[in-house]
């Protein structure tokens, strides 16, 4: 049986218990960017419920031009006013140089990628660029962002001040 076939039988356990039709609209108006790692339980973590937030994932929880546009699309159409940024320690993409990643896709695809793995070495750095990049884009409406960082062995989060 494959994860997926595993996963799926689950899903019928999940169905059996799940709430039915919510607002579209998270009732808490607010939005997490945070990263993709399986470690982060991100409702546990904020004390969430189904409904409340958008949940925006990617490598790292870089505000990239995605995220941008994703978040956008939560203020602007769906309601949204607050951002919550999630890095978290032992991150992957603080385990490689971005030459690193650039040249192992050159050599096992033959191509560069048009876009950065987003790497780094200071993860309160990374939550700072990130505060930035939400501050300056003309798109996002609500500015209203703070940044944290999520320990994994702990759980707990810790606030980063913009610089």
């Amino acid at each position: 049986m494959s994860e997926t076939d595993i996963m799926l039988d689950a899903n019928k356990q999940y169905a059996s218990t799940y709430p039915g039709p919510m607002d579209l609209r998270p009732s808490r108006k607010v939005a997490v960017v945070t990263c993709m790692d399986s470690r982060l339980r991100v409702f546990g973590l904020l004390g969430l419920e189904l409904g409340d937030a958008h949940i925006i994932r990617n490598a790292g929880g870089v505000v990239t031009d995605d995220i941008i546009r994703s978040v956008t699309i939560s203020q602007r159409m769906l309601g949204t006013e607050e951002i919550i940024l999630i890095h978290h320690t032992n991150c992957g993409l603080s385990t490689f140089s971005e030459d690193e990643f650039d040249d192992l896709l050159m050599s096992e695809t033959g191509a560069r990628a048009h876009w950065k793995a987003e790497s780094f070495k200071d993860v309160d750095a990374s939550v700072r660029e990130s505060i930035r990049r939400i501050a300056q884009s003309p798109f996002i409406e609500h500015k209203n962002v703070r940044g944290f960082v999520a320990d994994v062995d702990t759980g707990l989060l810790r606030e980063v001040l913009p610089a």
